[in-house]
């Protein structure tokens, strides 16, 4: 905080794919979708994909809630988190903290060599859990395409929640297929209540993947953490590659880790401080009103 007048915030950015971060733990601050839409706007407010809130929690050194650029807040941010483990961890002065979100409670590492690891926890496959709406037997697989009927040009993906609903699609090459003209049409696909995170998945070795997202209220992104934890996942599930992969990014490469033990996903990847500015404190309704 920098005063009565002004909000104080961070931006920041994993792989690219970038949040302003502000500190609601000591004043709760009420972000309406209007005021998020504003200040995620890259023309006329701040510019990002997300919007992180920093809360008081019970259950955890920090409460993360995370809106997307559209307005609408969501569960998980798997960049975020590592951007938001590597602030409170510098506060405490120790290298493993919590972090509580509306999904779930995340343990998060800052190592030694600067990155940090996130333990996003358990993957979601029931159809229900992802949710869809109507069931699917085979997660691994489900009836979905895109293009003519008997000659579709992505069609089968696996669907999967890691904290948020993931649809992906293996593909040869995943800079052949326009992913901005189908990926809002698949984010509002009839067969995702709470819409879905579109992901073009490209397998180049038994531990190495690319991957390309349409990310739900935010569209096309340079990084997805959440879309290289469910894409890491759904290719060992189809056993293209085994429990430790590389996802490459637009943005630069994720170490993604299914462990066997518990199940739990372990996403390691870099942060970064762009820059800290103010936000007027008029933006900012009284939280509750």
């Amino acid at each position: 905080m920098t005063g009565t007048a002004t909000i104080g915030f961070r931006k920041m950015n994993g792989l690219g794919n970038d949040f302003v971060v502000i500190d609601a733990r000591s004043r709760a601050l009420g972000l309406g979708s209007d005021v998020v839409r504003a200040i995620a706007d890259r023309k006329e407010g701040i510019g990002c994909d997300q919007i992180i809130a920093l809360e008081p929690s019970r259950k955890a050194d920090v409460f993360m809630r995370i809106w997307n650029a559209d307005g609408g807040e969501v569960g998980a941010c798997g960049n975020a988190a590592r951007c938001v483990a590597a602030l409170v961890a510098a506060e405490r002065g120790e290298p493993k903290i919590s972090i509580e979100t509306e999904s779930a409670v995340l343990g998060a590492t800052v190592n030694g060599d600067g990155s940090v690891t996130v333990d996003m926890g358990s993957p979601r496959f029931v159809w229900d859990e992802i949710p869809l709406s109507e069931p699917f037997h085979d997660t691994r697989r489900i009836e979905l395409q895109v293009g003519p009927i008997d000659a579709p040009v992505l069609h089968t993906p696996s669907v999967v929640n890691v904290g948020n609903p993931h649809c992906l699609f293996f593909v040869d090459d995943v800079v052949a297929h326009d992913l901005a003209r189908f990926g809002p049409m698949l984010e509002h696909h009839p067969l995702f209540p709470e819409r879905a995170n579109i992901s073009l998945v490209q397998v180049t070795g038994p531990d190495a993947l690319i991957v390309r997202t349409w990310e739900r209220g935010a569209g096309l992104t340079r990084a997805c953490g959440t879309a290289a934890c469910a894409a890491a996942v759904a290719a060992a599930r189809r056993e293209l590659v085994g429990r430790k992969v590389r996802v490459s990014l637009p943005g630069g490469d994720l170490n993604i880790e299914w462990r066997e033990s518990d199940g739990h996903i372990l996403m390691t990847g870099p942060y970064a401080l762009d820059f800290e500015g103010t936000l007027p404190a008029a933006l900012f309704r009284p939280a509750g009103v």
